[in-house]
This record gives C-alpha cells, structure tokens and sequence, in this order.
C-alpha cells in the first residue's frame, strides 16, 4: 500500500455504510484522518455502525444533518448509490467540498496498476472473462469494484506485480478526482439509471470519467459497433484499441471467416466459444483486446473460452428439466439486456418478465418478441409489459404476482425443447433487495420443479 500523506490530520465524512463505506472508514483511518460516519439507517438497526463505534469512530446514525458539513471536511467519501440530489451533498457542492467515492481512495493507495470497466451491460461478464484470461496467463490478477470486492481493501494489499480489474458502475465514476486505469472499457452505452442521473447525457458523462485522467501511455479499448461510445472517442487521449463483431478492425479484436483476431493475428475459432450470444461475443472480443495488449498467450485465452459458460444472474444455465432449458438472467435490469437475452437463443422462448417500474415503456422490446411464444409477467411493470406483448399480437401472456409463481405458469404451458429464460428488464427493487436476490428465488423455484 502506498502511504500517502493526503489525509493525515484532516477531517473526512463517509456517507454511507454497506461494504464500502466499512472499508473506506478504516483505511481512512489508518492513513490519519479524523473519520465521521454517517448513514440514514438507525444505529440500534445498524450493525456496522455499532461495530464502528466500538473501534473509536465519531458515528451519527438516523438521518444526514446538514451541520455535519459545518466544519467544512477535507472531503466527503459516499456510498455510490447516495444520489448527488441527497440534501447533505447539495450542500456540499455549495461549500465546494471535494465528493468522492471509495475507488478514488483505491486508486490513492494502490500499487498495482488498474483495468477499468464500465458499461450499460456486460460489465461482470467482461470482468470475469479478463480476470479469469489473466489468471491463466499468470498475469496475477485482483479483481475488485462493482463486481462484489470493496476496491480499497484489494488495494491495500495489492503490489506492483498485481493488475487489478475493476468493475465500475457510473455511480462510482461520478467520483474519481485523480482515478487512471492503465486500460479502460466501455463495453456499450444504454439508456439507464435515469432515475440516479436525471439525462441520459449526465448518464454518458458519468460513464466518461474512466478516460477522463488517462494519457496517451495508457489504453482505451473502444466498441465500434456502439454509436454512443464512438461519440465519446473525440475525447479519449489514450491509444484507441477498437474492437468489433461486424467489421474488421485491424488494430484491435474481430472476427473474420469464423475466427477471433487480434491486430490481424487470430486467437480462438469462433464455433469452440461455449458462451452463447451475440451480445457476449462483443464482451468476449473486448476481453481478448485486454489480455492481448497485456501479452496473455492464446492457449490461456482458448482455455477460459473454451469452458466458460457465463456468470450467476447473467444469462446463467440454471438446469433441464423434461427437455426444457432454464436461465437465470436477473441481471437484465434494463431493455437492452433482455433485447440481448432473447436474441441468445434460436429455439422458442417463454419469456418471465418484470420489476420496478421507472417510468419507461417497453415497446422496444417488440421486434425482439418473434422468438417470444410466451410471456409471463409480474411485479409493478407486469401490464405495461402485456400491453407491449399484445402491440406486437403475442396471444399467450399471462399475469401472477411474483416470480415462483411465474415459473410454475411458465413450466406449465411449456413444450419440449423450449427455453424458460428469466429476464426482467427492470431493476428488482419492487420485490426483492437485490437483482442476486430475485435470481436466487428464481433457481429455487426451479428446483422444486424437479
């Protein structure tokens, strides 16, 4: 860990708990800073903050008062998922007080170089896919980020020999200051988390911010098949390593004549990739662009493709039952990814859809249903859902209140040699705490199935 001096005697503010703000408050700590911790659930409820108070730290539970901003904090270091409209930061901004969140402090402290990866979808899959390359590759790799490992904590005990992977979701990249990954990935831009970023425009800035610091020594691996992030190239200072499913790209990742290639040299035949999709070629060309440009051998890049069948939530093959095929796609909290969850499969899909409702139409999931035989709906979005299913003439949908039941209904109109993919399109906090959650309910009724 590199011993900075940034925070030494300096007041700091962590606004939030969960894992991150756990961890941000104790490396904080240890690099010198007077740490208050701050977080609206009440401290008899709140486990972490008993356990933080026990270590010594000034702890204030129940709500986010504004005095604690009073005496003007060297920063303020908050959980991603508080949003920049939260009252406290509002005033924060006023009082020109730096916002940070717990990467940025990574980043600091680090040792080992960093790979960033963002993106509407395919984030996990991409990061376990160049994880898992580099692992092969004997490259000693960390993995970190949004992905389920606080980045301080990988941090601290990373050294020059490591490379760390991050996953980082726009909410993370709104606050970096100094944050620099040697390689950087936007795997596609989508419409999403408008509810957090107000614009679609705030959203792409967001995204952004993993070019922003870096410099023509480091890398920019850039989808050219996505308009949206080949808007952002004007801006990117970092040599461009483009990949592509659809054109050839002789300075980066394609496919040509049913083989992957790398700046013309090929790595892996295309038909011996067991990860199905179109969507998770385009993560798997990303993928190979990085462990290249880190000079990972193709005998370590064909045996991760080779065997690699995807990760829980995302697109996961759950088991078969009386020839019928179930998938676990909970992480498809947006449109696209269950656009890009129904085109992975050629034979006949009934569709479990549904969630929290945003405000959003799903009309765009229209052209997608030709493959959709049935739907079966639930949750806050379960008739703007059929109302869509019956624009695009489906006749078989169906309506329950929650996802045990949909599979029951799914399982029960089924055919041999269907496919019962869970795909929501919306974010699952309608029912459940988590998109893990809803996936888990998901493979538990499926189970009892059987």
């Amino acid at each position: 860990m590199n011993n900075i001096s940034n925070f030494q005697n300096k007041n700091v503010l962590v606004l939030g708990m969960a894992k991150s703000g756990y961890a941000a408050s104790r490396l904080l700590k240890k690099l010198g800073a007077t740490v208050t911790v701050n977080d609206r659930t009440p401290f008899e409820q709140n486990e972490i903050a008993q356990k933080l108070k026990s270590e010594g730290f000034n702890v204030v539970c129940g709500e986010h008062p504004l005095s604690l901003v009073d005496d003007q904090p060297f920063c303020i270091v908050k959980n991603p998922g508080i949003p920049y409209t939260n009252p406290l930061l509002i005033e924060a901004v006023k009082r020109n007080i730096p916002i940070y969140t717990e990467i940025e402090l990574a980043y600091l402290i680090s040792e080992a170089p960093f790979i960033g990866i963002t993106g509407s979808n395919g984030k996990t899959t991409t990061t376990t896919l160049v994880l898992n390359m580099l692992q092969e590759g004997n490259k000693k790799p960390l993995v970190a980020g949004n992905i389920g490992t606080v980045a301080c904590e990988v941090a601290e005990n990373a050294n020059e020999d490591n490379i760390i992977v991050t996953e980082l979701s726009s909410f993370q990249l709104m606050g970096i200051e100094s944050f620099r990954p040697k390689i950087s990935l936007i795997t596609n831009i989508f419409e999403a988390h408008l509810d957090y970023h107000g614009t679609k425009d705030e959203y792409i800035k967001a995204k952004a911010n993993i070019f922003k610091n870096q410099t023509e020594n480091d890398f920019a691996v850039v989808n050219f098949d996505d308009e949206n992030v080949m808007a952002m190239a004007s801006q990117i200072r970092a040599k461009i390593i483009p990949f592509s499913s659809t054109k050839i790209m002789q300075d980066g990742a394609y496919v040509q004549n049913g083989f992957i290639y790398f700046k013309e040299k090929k790595v892996i035949e295309v038909e011996k990739i067991v990860l199905p999709g179109k969507h998770n070629l385009e993560n798997i060309l990303a993928a190979v662009a990085i462990s290249k440009l880190l000079d990972v051998e193709n005998d370590a890049i064909e045996k991760v493709l080779t065997t690699f069948t995807g990760v829980e939530h995302r697109l996961q093959f759950v088991t078969e039952i009386n020839k019928r095929k179930f998938y676990n796609d909970s992480k498809a909290t947006n449109i696209l990814a269950t656009q890009k969850a129904i085109s992975s499969f050629q034979k006949p899909v009934i569709l479990i859809a549904g969630g929290l409702d945003r405000g959003n139409g799903f009309d765009d999931l229209i052209p997608y249903f030709k493959n959709v035989k049935i739907m079966v709906t639930y949750g806050q979005t379960a008739e703007k859902l059929i109302e869509s299913a019956e624009k695009a003439g489906m006749k078989a949908v169906k309506s329950v209140d929650n996802v045990e039941d949909a599979v029951n209904e799914a399982f029960a109109h089924s055919e041999v040699g269907d496919i019962i993919l869970l795909s929501p399109a919306c974010a699952s906090w309608d029912q459940f705490k988590t998109f893990e959650e809803r996936g888990n309910k998901f493979i538990q009724a499926v189970h009892k199935l059987m």
